[in-house]
């Protein structure tokens, strides 16, 4: 069954959470994994490309958009559902659970960095524990 991990900032603002969210996704590249980024809306898909480039000096996360003529790449961003068969974790940086979550091994989720964000994850939590998904939240001083 796909396991879901959630990912919780101790101290969270914007910028602490972009961060956050780019060193998720280059640890889980490095442990081999290919990713699919889920995102609501083209802008944001945009931001975190820029991010990924950007997240820190000495990194290279190999990545494109879903915009990218036949990319191919171990980590994809775009909007939600995604390509079929192409990653085995999925980042889930929109606002509510796509549907096809469970055709992933790993979901990767953020608990929000602000009283909305919080309150999204917190019903996605409901919705993966309603289910029976494994759940894990790791606790991120970033």
């Amino acid at each position: 069954m796909t396991r879901v991990d959630f990912y919780v900032l101790e101290t969270p603002d914007h910028d602490r959470h972009q961060r956050m969210i780019c060193r998720v996704v280059e640890k889980a590249w490095q442990q081999g994994h290919t990713l699919y980024l889920a995102c609501d809306d083209e802008p944001t898909v945009r931001a975190y490309d820029d991010m990924l480039w950007q997240f820190q000096d000495t990194s290279f996360v190999p990545h494109a958009t879903c915009f990218d003529a036949d990319a191919r790449v171990p980590i994809l961003i775009g909007c939600a559902p995604g390509p079929l068969g192409e990653a085995d974790v999925l980042v889930n940086l929109g606002s509510a659970v796509p549907d096809v979550v469970s055709r992933y091994l790993r979901v990767i989720e953020s608990a929000g960095y602000d009283d909305d964000t919080r309150t999204r994850a917190r019903q996605r939590y409901r919705y993966y524990q309603e289910r029976g998904f494994p759940l894990a939240t790791h606790k991120v001083n970033a």
